[in-house]
């Protein structure tokens, strides 16, 4: 019993001082940490390589492209990152002379961008660049290397990269679009192939040292400057400068990750990133933890002081010239589940929350003009919300190819319009979204140029305007269509058969019973009969390659802040089945496609507007897609949190965020005291039930004590 009170009482006092759920070290309290969390492992940690999600939320903290986009401005805005300008395209012709800028594109052979970077910026602390170790099979993980040094980035290491491009060993997303830009890459990738295919098969593993084969459109004009030049006119090129695909790769490290031993180890650039940004990954174990800690090289860069409109007073700009990055470390746990990370987040132990579905009721509410705001709870709390329009855009597609709801004849375009009207984006917003969405009118999403406000982006065959607000047609008018289009009451005028029609998904997305309930009652608005055909991912990328599909969902996220990144999901030339393209629809009409290729070339303007709404119309004549919605992200903070607005386009967001870490720590040990009366409770509750047993021990005891007397 003296044990028991002892290990006991033990427990209660140790636990007044500190919270008994606290999931962090002590020796992590009160320290300049930020806590967030991962759902989906990483796959791809090398910038040639990372293309996703879930993986760019590391990769753009460690990596620095020559430029960013400027954290605060909107519409979003390219600015220097490790360059000293953002550079101006130089365009010349066939015959390698200098054009004006204002020059017609069709004269314009080449562009070049001349990108002249800091000096003096350095590297993260890495064995790459020290002399190596004896015995490398002593070598485990990256923090076995005995030595690590640093050296200062140059220009090379950005040629390097966009050489590792057409590395024949790594799987680059994006070699074939940039073959049809850059100069000189699809006959680097033909002959490192011709050169891997050389190599007796023990040496297939080898380091490809990529400074031996020249690339003709990169490259190094003095130690701080190289060039880049692309085939004709391409605007959005400058976009691309900002992601991790031209971050600098230093030919060290790529050597001592292409070590024989190595990559059975996970020693390799995939897994151990080398960068010079802000952070630097210190811990990857990606089914539970990783961690980025602050680069003690990282080059001087000071907080924005200016923004968009209502960030001043959003306090956005109290930081105002002060060095980045403010946090030292930032810990990323891995939730599969929602409620643990909700939960989490209510105690403090989250930094920042999403807001799931199951959740949203008791962080959001909506009022009658549907307005959203924090329940009384939220605010209580010092939660502040954040919503944003992504730029997104998700759509039901038509396979154009196919004999039903394809092609161009005026039969198939009624049928494809009359399912446009029926299937009701803004109860599906409200029923499976909880609100968080606008309905599309068109592939390009707010924030985007092109993309029209109001009654002039209206696409009037699925809408009327009534009241200066959108209203969507009627099912009877959709019913009218149908009926013009031969499948009155759903069935075929000439058989009598009624109209199929298929939609394929994979398992445990669009496809779930709630979901394919809905769809059905929109088809059965009109009186025709839906079809789902769930299937695996694999099986459906199949059916989307091969064109067996009817009807499928997809989405799109920017890559960068241009109206070409979502009309080209449109354009022929991006056919999937044709051409291998994003084109999934296989949607081709050689108005739109002579429009694209006008439009993709110019500068934002009213001619470029003017373009893009005849795109548009174009587009809403022929219903290629069913128009989804644009999300809207809703984002939780504490009051802790500091300098934090919503992005989707910008990724290097960790370095201007800010933690009031004493805040923190007095708001946790409030939400998180121990319940001492709890304890109390069931101390008295454990004598109880223990009382009876000890007078029972201590009687027998004294009962042999006596007959020992």
């Amino acid at each position: 019993m003296r044990y028991f009170l002892v290990a006991y009482l033990t427990i209660v006092l140790a636990g007044c001082g500190s919270a008994w759920n606290d999931p962090y070290p002590a020796a992590d309290r009160g320290k300049n940490i930020l806590y967030s969390v991962f759902i989906d492992r990483p796959k791809h940690l090398d910038p040639v390589q990372s293309y996703s999600e879930n993986e760019i939320a590391f990769t753009a903290q460690i990596y620095e492209p020559p430029l960013q986009y400027h954290y605060l401005r909107r519409p979003y805005t390219p600015v220097p990152a490790t360059a000293v300008e953002v550079p101006r395209p130089r365009y010349l012709d066939a015959h390698g002379r200098p054009l004006p800028q204002n020059a017609d594109p069709a004269r314009i052979a080449y562009t070049d961008y001349v990108i002249r970077i800091q000096p003096g910026i350095r590297y993260q602390p890495h064995p790459a660049f020290a002399a190596p170790p004896a015995d490398l099979a002593r070598i485990d993980t990256l923090a076995d290397f005995p030595l690590r040094d640093t050296r200062e980035l140059v220009a090379d290491d950005y040629v390097y990269e966009i050489k590792r491009l057409a590395h024949p060993r790594l799987h680059t997303p994006i070699l074939g679009l940039m073959s049809d830009y850059i100069v000189g890459l699809s006959e680097l990738a033909a002959a490192l192939q011709k050169h891997q295919k050389a190599l007796p098969p023990e040496r297939h593993d080898e380091w490809l040292d990529l400074r031996g084969f020249p690339l003709t459109g990169v490259a190094v004009v003095d130690r701080h400057t190289y060039r880049i030049r692309i085939k004709g006119k391409y605007p959005q090129f400058i976009y691309w400068l900002t992601m991790p695909f031209f971050a600098p790769v230093p030919w060290e490290a790529d050597r001592v990750h292409s070590q024989p031993g190595m990559a059975a180890k996970n020693l390799t650039l995939d897994w151990y990133p080398i960068g010079t940004g802000p952070y630097m990954l210190t811990e990857n174990n990606p089914n539970a933890r990783m961690v980025l800690e602050r680069n003690p090289n990282f080059r001087a860069e000071t907080y924005p002081c200016e923004g968009a409109p209502g960030d001043a007073e959003a306090g956005l700009l109290e930081d105002c010239g002060k060095p980045l990055p403010f946090i030292d470390k930032v810990v990323f746990t891995r939730e599969k589940e929602q409620i643990p990370y909700w939960n989490k987040f209510l105690q403090g132990y989250y930094d920042a929350s999403g807001i799931s579905s199951d959740s949203f009721d008791q962080a959001v509410q909506v009022g009658g003009a549907g307005e959203v705001s924090l329940t009384d709870g939220m605010r209580k709390r010092g939660i502040r919300l954040a919503t944003s329009v992504a730029t997104s855009s998700f759509y039901m597609g038509f396979n154009m190819l196919d004999p039903v709801v394809g092609g161009d004849s005026e039969r198939a375009r009624k049928l494809r319009q009359a399912i446009s009207i029926a299937i009701d984006q803004e109860e599906y917003i409200s029923i499976f979204q909880n609100g968080r969405g606008i309905p599309a009118q068109g592939p390009i999403p707010p924030g985007i140029f092109g993309y029209r406000e109001g009654e002039a982006g209206l696409d009037k065959v699925m809408y009327r305007w009534v009241d200066g607000r959108p209203q969507r047609r009627s099912a009877e008018e959709a019913k009218q269509l149908l009926a013009a289009a031969g499948y009155p009451n759903g069935r075929d005028a000439k058989s009598g058969e009624p109209l199929v029609i298929y939609l394929d998904t994979t398992a445990g997305g669009v496809g779930d019973k709630s979901r394919v309930d809905w769809l059905n009652k929109q088809f059965q608005k009109i009186d025709l009969q839906l079809v789902v055909r769930s299937t695996d991912y694999n099986r459906f990328q199949e059916k989307i390659i091969k064109g067996a599909a009817q009807l499928f969902y997809f989405g799109w996220n920017a890559d960068y802040p241009d109206p070409e990144n979502f009309m080209f999901l449109l354009y022929g030339g991006q056919g999937k089945v044709r051409h291998q393209g994003e084109n999934a629809a296989n949607y081709a009409n050689a108005e739109y496609d002579r429009l694209f290729e006008k439009m993709r070339t110019m500068d934002n303007g009213p001619e470029r507007q003017a373009i893009i709404d005849r795109m548009q119309a174009l587009l809403s004549h022929d219903a290629p897609w069913v128009w989804g919605f644009h999300p809207k992200d809703y984002t939780l903070r504490h009051a802790w949190v500091k300098n934090r607005k919503p992005t989707k386009v910008g990724n290097n967001t960790l370095k201007y965020q800010r933690i009031d870490v004493a805040l923190r720590e007095r708001l946790r040990a409030e939400w998180n005291r121990p319940v001492l009366w709890q304890a109390a409770l069931l101390l008295a509750a454990l004598l109880a039930a223990a009382l009876p047993a000890w007078l029972g021990h201590r009687r027998r005891e004294r009962e042999s004590a006596r007959r020992g007397g």
